[in-house]
């Protein structure tokens, strides 16, 4: 929370704002995508950095609905019927709201999208007074939210897609199967897959932060129904070793890089006029597609 507010004022200042905005599109090389020409600092947090943030919460909602109080279909059902309802109900009025306007249809996706970062974040802030059972609701809730504004993205948002690249991706999602199945407990091989995991996603055009999720997915637990978990199950190991460094670094620094808008030009009276203009023209002003994930909004 302080980081974003941080950035609101950094963004905002005279001398600072300048600073500020070219740090975020700084090009720090190398292309490692045509289609998003040289890496910057912004592409380097939303779409690398953000990777291993849902690598975590992957991790932790793959352990709920393995061995937690997700393993059910009857406990999942109401979460995941809470985001679908999150998810299309904002996109109808968005679509019933701006039907009348050229230009600002295409942009449904905006609010059907619930930033999972903050919404966390703010979560956090209750500590221990927040119920467990609310956590784990809210944690679900926006996952799945979050996961379905990752997928329209890629089917909607995605101008071109190689194909090639997705292969690349599937082969390492299917070699990292077969060593989980081979029963494979150390952690690098996954991690070391996990990078070129990224790498062929980033290269797709599909946004990078879906190996995460992916990666998530292929890391293999090992079940401790009613006792502690187990030092032995590698999702559990890399689940508390991600903890720290995404809470401590990979999010603030995350609400740092997205929440700087600059308000130079705006008047109360700006609330009242639709902005003009295609969501391609936005993506382009905001070096990435995350701002369909609702945070370059």
């Amino acid at each position: 929370m302080f980081a974003a507010a941080l950035a609101m004022v950094v963004a905002n200042l005279p001398g600072l704002s300048e600073a500020y905005f070219g740090f975020l599109h700084w090009e720090t090389g190398p292309t490692i995508s045509p289609k998003y020409g040289p890496m910057t600092i912004y592409l380097w947090i939303n779409d690398a950095l953000m990777a291993i943030f849902f690598l975590l919460v992957g991790l932790e909602i793959k352990r709920e609905f393995v061995d937690g109080r997700l393993a059910t279909w009857e406990h999942r059902r109401l979460p995941i019927l809470a985001a679908a309802g999150g998810m299309v109900v904002p996109a109808i009025a968005y679509l019933a709201i701006t039907s009348g306007t050229p230009g600002l249809t295409n942009g449904w996706a905006i609010p059907a999208a619930t930033d999972i970062a903050f919404a966390i974040g703010v979560l956090a802030l209750l500590g221990p007074r927040a119920p467990t059972a609310l956590k784990l609701f809210l944690v679900t809730v926006a996952i799945v939210d979050d996961m379905g504004a990752v997928a329209i993205i890629a089917v909607a948002y995605t101008e071109s897609i190689s194909t090639l690249a997705l292969g690349g991706a599937a082969i390492v999602m299917a070699v990292m199967y077969v060593i989980g199945r081979s029963g494979v407990q150390r952690l690098w091989p996954y991690l070391l897959l996990g990078v070129v995991l990224w790498y062929f996603v980033f290269l797709s055009g599909v946004h990078a932060t879906i190996a995460g999720v992916a990666l998530a997915m292929l890391i293999p637990i090992k079940k401790t129904p009613g006792t502690p978990e187990s030092v032995e199950s590698p999702l559990h190991r890399l689940e508390h070793k991600l903890h720290s460094p995404v809470a401590f670094f990979v999010v603030p620094l995350f609400g740092f890089a997205n929440a700087g808008v600059s308000l130079a030009g705006v008047s109360p009276s700006v609330l009242l006029e639709p902005r003009r203009g295609s969501s391609r023209e936005a993506r382009r002003e905001s070096d990435g597609p995350y701002l369909f994930l609702g945070s370059g909004a």
